[in-house]
């Protein structure tokens, strides 16, 4: 009796095992950048999870000095001082609903000599670059309550990375700030939740997106590419076998 046997064809110059090595990387890669991004997205749900704890605490009277300022960020506190107007500065480019303008922010003189930049808020542009709106913070001792927040350390800015000569400036940067006024402020900013600083301007601080369903997409994408490299080595590796078989 004779015994038939199959074997795959072979393209020539090219080793059977190729396939099935590369096959077996792709998975492999696709898979590990999975749990990477899931890992990823664990953080940033523990991220998210962090925020809300923080701005939920009842608001503290604002310290003055700190070992890890990241640990008071969104933290909701009550600083009680006297606004520098001569300092006030203009953050640019800063849009919310559908128009462009800026965020104002005045340094605030505590008790003691220390200073803190507050975001008062969000001010609608002028018809030109050349009219500057206008909000002036009000005089005398006021509490402003507000949220922690850190300005970002890394930015990219066109020039020569001097301080800007007017009081619209690209990005707010605490150091960079106290180095360019001589206004020794803490490396924070506080964002106003209420109208101590100004009724005219705009106040609606969200807390930040963390990324979890861009994490969670990037996941999805990574695993759904490695069941196709399993799923497409499969087809091509033992299609020609049901081929063979279903056709004798």
């Amino acid at each position: 009796m004779k015994i038939e046997t199959f074997t795959a064809p072979r393209r020539a110059g090219r080793p059977a095992w190729v396939p099935t090595v590369a096959a077996l990387v792709t998975v492999v890669l696709c898979i590990g950048a999975g749990h990477w991004q899931h890992r990823r997205m664990q953080e940033k749900e523990a991220l998210q999870q962090r925020m809300q704890q923080a701005s939920s605490i009842a608001p503290v009277t604002l310290p003055t000095a700190a070992d890890d300022w990241s640990a008071w960020r969104f933290r909701q506190v009550a600083a009680t001082g006297e606004y520098d107007a001569r300092h006030q500065i203009l953050i640019d480019n800063k849009v919310r609903a559908g128009r462009v303008g800026f965020d104002v922010v005045t340094p605030l003189r505590l008790a003691g000599g220390a200073a803190v930049l507050v975001d008062r808020g969000w001010i609608a542009a002028g018809p030109t670059r050349s009219v500057l709106p206008r909000s002036l913070p009000p005089g005398g001792a006021v509490t402003v309550h507000g949220r922690i927040d850190l300005p970002p350390r890394n930015y990219y800015e066109l020039g020569d990375g001097t301080a800007p000569s007017g009081p619209v400036w690209q990005h707010l940067d605490p150091a960079r700030f106290a180095k360019a006024t001589g206004v020794g402020v803490l490396p924070i900013v506080v964002e106003a939740s209420d109208a101590s600083g100004g009724s005219d301007l705009v106040r609606d601080w969200a807390l930040p997106d963390a990324g979890i369903e861009r994490h969670l997409s990037y996941m999805i994408q990574w695993y759904t590419f490695a069941a196709m490299a399993a799923g497409l080595w499969a087809w091509f590796t033992f299609r020609p076998r049901w081929r063979v078989r279903g056709g004798r």
